[in-house]
């Protein structure tokens, strides 16, 4: 693999356990950020819908970050719910927090069950990154 090509791995932030993969992982100009749910510095999960999906973004947020990237920066969105009932709620947090338009590309899913029962959402993404 050449240096052009080489893959950079961004581990999880020291002290939270999390399943054995990488928050981001960056080729060429390419950032892919793993699912992110909406865990908080405490590694809790809040219980409403809201703070969830406020942890998400603080933490999608670091990972572009830390890769030298913005939320401007994102090309291709996945929006994991597990309850129908939040997509409305998720469409008006999401233009705040993704907006202005234009939106990156964005896939929403309502999905059976997230890995841990009281996760209520799960965002991953591709971003451009440059340099």
């Amino acid at each position: 693999m050449t240096e052009s090509t080489a893959i950079k791995h961004f581990p999880p932030p020291p002290g939270v356990q999390a399943p054995p993969l990488s928050f981001g992982a960056r080729v060429g100009d390419l950032l892919f950020i793993s699912g992110i749910p909406g865990f908080d510095a405490n590694r809790e999960l809040p219980d409403g819908f809201e703070a969830q999906f406020a942890n998400v973004v603080t933490n999608f947020k670091r990972v572009l970050n830390e890769a030298g990237a913005t939320m401007r920066d994102l090309v291709k969105v996945n929006v994991l719910l597990t309850r129908a009932s939040d997509v409305a709620t998720m469409n008006v947090l999401y233009a705040g927090a993704f907006g202005p338009a234009p939106y990156p590309a964005r896939t929403t899913c309502v999905v059976v069950a997230l890995p841990n029962p009281k996760m209520l959402i799960e965002i991953e993404g591709v971003a451009s990154v440059k340099g």
